[in-house]
């Protein structure tokens, strides 16, 4: 499982024009689901997410997370982030896992999340989304659960 969190300033999620999901400060997480992931891997990357110090304290230094400043969520399934580029042009997405097991995974994952208080918002699985994202800093971490 990979996730792409970035640092917002806020965020929005829309789909056929209606916007399904909003945030203010915090985080805008885009989830790729990989075939062979399992739970071990949503509870690894909710606590690390949520335990991430990746906002600024008083001295401008990366010392607290998300849960400490109680920002929002905005988490996003994207199948690309699993895409391979090695061959051709085209990018191949054979390690992304089957739509049915993502969205489940998918879901668990989210339920996580909202398990910490956090205001936690979502897009719509499997739909065409237009995704605003205010980047602040900008600050965007890329996290595998494979490589932990």
């Amino acid at each position: 499982m990979k996730v792409l969190l970035q640092r917002v300033n806020r965020a929005s999620v829309t789909v056929s024009g209606e916007i399904v999901g909003k945030i203010g400060p915090g985080l805008v997480v885009l989830v790729g689901i990989a075939n062979g992931d399992t739970n071990n891997d949503i509870k690894y990357l909710s606590q690390k997410i949520l335990g991430l110090r990746i906002f600024a304290d008083n001295s401008g230094k990366f010392n607290v997370s998300v849960q400490d400043i109680h920002g929002e969520m905005l988490v996003v399934s994207q199948f690309t982030l699993l895409a391979d580029t090695k061959k051709g042009r085209r990018p191949s997405f054979t390690e992304a896992a089957p739509p049915a097991l993502a969205e489940e995974l998918f879901n668990e994952f989210v339920d996580e999340v909202k398990r910490s208080g956090l205001n936690v918002q979502t897009g719509r699985f499997q739909e065409h989304m237009l995704v605003e994202i205010h980047n602040d800093g900008p600050v965007t971490v890329m996290i595998d659960s494979k490589e932990n």
